[in-house]
């Protein structure tokens, strides 16, 4: 009996530790970024709270795009966030969304001879984005020839204001609050039209997966989500 009893005492810190929820993102301004110690933004709060909610333990990550994205697709019980939920990745994870609803467009550095009108004008030029990012697969399905690949978005947009590249994707929501933040790019053309979530591995149980959906549309529908928008510079003239 003393045996049993010390099994069992043994297999629950695991089975608990199992339900954990481990969430894995990149820097990503203002949806996920670090100030300090401190992971913040408008993606990031939304996790807390709906995890908040949903009455389950969690960690939170920040690394490299591409290893997020590899650690929440084949690691149990990992989820990555904020992810553009597409054809492609449908079928892959288990869903939680939305924390955002935006399009993508091609941005150029401001004054840049590089203005096309159509997505095939903009073939002509070379596009940076980050590595195993949806916009590489949007990028890669339409034809362009020229992509150049980094690590983050941070880095992409260096190579954008230096000249290494010509045009980049970033959501129109962030693009709009690096124009009223003084950054000299312009928008060209409408890549795409996006839903941004979290991503889970389908390990995650579906009862967790639904206490979490439960917790976001919480913080949807009283409000907050909107005001974290508008806290983070996202909202649109719509919702102000």
């Amino acid at each position: 009996m003393k045996q049993l009893f010390f099994l069992i005492t043994l297999l629950f810190p695991l089975a608990a530790q199992s339900a954990d929820v481990k969430f894995v993102t990149e820097s990503y301004p203002p949806f996920n970024f670090r100030d300090g110690e401190a992971y913040k933004g408008a993606s990031v709060e939304q996790a807390r709270l709906l995890m908040e909610d949903a009455g389950l333990k969690y960690t939170m990550e920040m690394m490299p795009w591409a290893r997020a994205l590899f650690l929440a697709e084949n690691h149990e019980m990992h989820c990555v966030f904020t992810t553009v939920h597409n054809k492609e990745r449908h079928g892959r994870f288990k869903w939680v969304e939305p924390l955002l609803k935006s399009r993508t467009v091609l941005i150029r550095k401001a004054g840049s001879p590089a203005n096309p009108k159509t997505l095939d004008e903009a073939k002509a030029f070379k596009v940076g984005t980050q590595r195993d990012d949806f916009t590489q697969t949007i990028l890669e399905e339409n034809g362009f020839p020229r992509i150049d690949l980094a690590t983050d978005l941070e880095l992409t947009l260096k190579k954008l204001l230096t000249g290494r590249v010509d045009l980049m994707p970033i959501s129109e929501k962030y693009f709009d609050k690096l124009k009223r933040e003084g950054t000299p790019i312009e928008s060209t053309v409408v890549l795409a039209e996006d839903i941004y979530s979290i991503a889970c591995n389908p390990s995650v149980p579906d009862e967790l997966i639904g206490r979490m959906q439960k917790g976001l549309d919480k913080v949807i529908a009283d409000g907050t989500q909107a005001r974290l928008f508008e806290q983070y510079g996202l909202a649109s003239e719509e919702q102000k």
